[in-house]
């Protein structure tokens, strides 16, 4: 079934609840296309973990049905399932190992030339390659010594080694220099190109740079479209950006894209 999936996902009359009454998803619907990269946003409680948790089939839906490439998720091997799905969680983990191998998490077979392409890609090397052991270099569980964006971009490398046809991503709600924000911006691009990817967006850069944000409240869709056509709109995304978004340094981040391209 998934040997070429396409990435087409389909939430339809989806019902779902943690305690019986009290419904987090009642006949939802969400048709995400092949390739389509969008960005879930909402309050807290609005439903998007749980969202991304039921197409994980980390939980089980009461009614309804997910289904990718037409076939519910239900009737596919879960082994082959997440084969197909990179998950990246809002606090990347890495293992008590060297950076090579934490890489090559989930593609054993990968190569040392393929977890330098990776890296290169993610924008990782730029910093590893200063490292006194480079690919070599131990980490601690969970990178405790490196930073949250020096995390990221590892955990981002891994996602492209194993190319899945699906991106989930939560992202890391800690901030980061913009500096640093840039290159983790540069690095999701690389990532989300050609992947259906769905983000529960917590930056800036993200939203302004998806085909499509998905407004949340209470498991209700209640806006969606790109940035710009919501902010015209004045409601529910426009206050949530000017809430949680607009204090975060975008125009400087893109001088700062400006000044690169232009050699400065």
């Amino acid at each position: 079934v998934l040997d070429s999936i396409k990435g087409n996902i389909e939430f339809e009359n989806l019902g779902f609840e943690y305690v019986p009454g009290k419904p987090v998803f009642k006949d939802f619907n969400l048709v995400i296309q092949p390739g389509e990269n969008v960005a879930i946003v909402g309050h807290t409680g609005a439903g998007k973990s749980s969202l991304t948790k039921i197409l994980l089939r980390l939980y089980e839906f009461q009614s309804g049905d997910v289904r990718v490439d037409g076939h519910s998720i239900r009737d596919i091997s879960l082994s082959e399932y997440r084969k197909s799905i990179g998950f990246v969680p809002q606090v990347p983990f890495l293992w008590s190992e060297n950076i090579e191998n934490n890489v090559k998490y989930g593609s054993p077979n990968a190569s040392h030339e393929d977890v330098i392409w990776a890296l290169e890609q993610s924008g990782g090397m730029e910093w590893i390659k200063n490292l006194d052991h480079g690919l070599k270099t131990f980490i601690l569980e969970r990178g405790r010594k490196l930073s949250m964006g020096q995390r990221q971009l590892i955990i981002f490398a891994r996602v492209l080694l194993q190319d899945p046809s699906i991106l989930i991503l939560d992202e890391a709600t800690a901030s980061v220099d913009p500096f640093t924000e840039l290159r983790i911006q540069e690095a999701l691009e690389r990532v989300m190109k050609d992947r259906t990817t769905i983000i529960i967006a917590h930056r800036l850069t993200t939203v302004r740079n998806v085909d499509r944000i998905i407004v949340l409240d209470h498991g209700r869709i209640v806006e969606e479209g790109n940035h710009d056509s919501l902010m015209q709109k004045d409601g529910y995304y426009a206050r949530l950006y000017n809430t949680y978004f607009r204090h975060q340094s975008y125009e400087f981040i893109e001088d700062i894209k400006s000044k690169q391209s232009e050699g400065i």
